[in-house]
């Protein structure tokens, strides 16, 4: 199971990589239209969520970053995603340019980096924020969120997928969903798909991950950020 969501990932990644700009911006915007229209159903996804762990006692700060219906929080999600439609194309950017002899120059190129497993914590709004990003950027994404916030993240991860299969050109399989840790250690060890981990939350996660893989990971500690557990 483990090895074909990051082959389907890998897959996705190499159709990706070689679409322009404005397909991926357009993916984008279809997106932001999509999470829109279905703003009732992800608020009533939330609301599972929100009643779950308030019945379970967790705290009122937890509870709060759950919360996508407070304080135009889910207006502000989807203008994110726009938000990163309108910036401009982050690949193919010289970054440096070197005379090595008389006609012979060496360029390095901005470019993806190809399939990301990301692990955060709760905040239900993330999973569009990372998508945003990933597609923008030309790269594929496995994601897994708190699960705290498994039910919302279930229904953005259907709406997202289904916008990409129906309206872009952006691979369905681009943006993926896992929701166990049993599945982030099987993850762990598909080096060959999977080129680079990004864990947000504890040291110990991060400490965690890099000793159970041999893909490169890029830790972000946060020790208030382990929900993942």
């Amino acid at each position: 199971m483990a090895e074909e969501i990051a082959r389907n990932s890998h897959l996705a990644s190499t159709v990706l990589k070689t679409l322009s700009d404005d397909e991926r911006s357009q993916a984008l915007q279809k997106i932001n239209k999509g999470l829109l229209a279905s703003k009732n159903e992800i608020l009533q996804a939330n609301r599972k969520d929100m009643d779950s762990a308030i019945k379970n006692g967790l705290s009122p700060s937890l509870i709060k970053r759950l919360d996508l219906s407070k304080n135009g929080k889910f207006d502000s999600m989807c203008e994110g995603v726009l938000d990163v439609a309108k910036l401009d194309d982050p690949l193919n950017k010289v970054t440096l340019a070197t005379k090595l002899d008389d006609g012979l120059n060496l360029y390095r190129l901005t470019c993806p980096v190809g399939v990301l497993l990301i692990i955060f914590e709760s905040r239900p709004e993330v999973i569009a924020n990372i998508t945003a990003l990933a597609i923008k950027s030309g790269n594929a994404a496995i994601l897994k969120g708190g699960k705290e916030s498994l039910e919302t993240f279930k229904v953005l991860a259907d709406v997202i997928n289904h916008i990409l299969a129906e309206e872009t050109k952006v691979p369905k399989n681009a943006i993926q969903l896992i929701s166990t840790r049993g599945e982030v250690s099987d993850l762990l060890k598909q080096d060959r798909y999977i080129d680079l981990v990004i864990p947000r939350g504890s040291n110990a996660l991060v400490r965690n991950i890099k000793d159970n893989t041999k893909i490169p990971v890029l830790g972000h500690a946060d020790d208030k950020l382990s929900s993942w557990l």
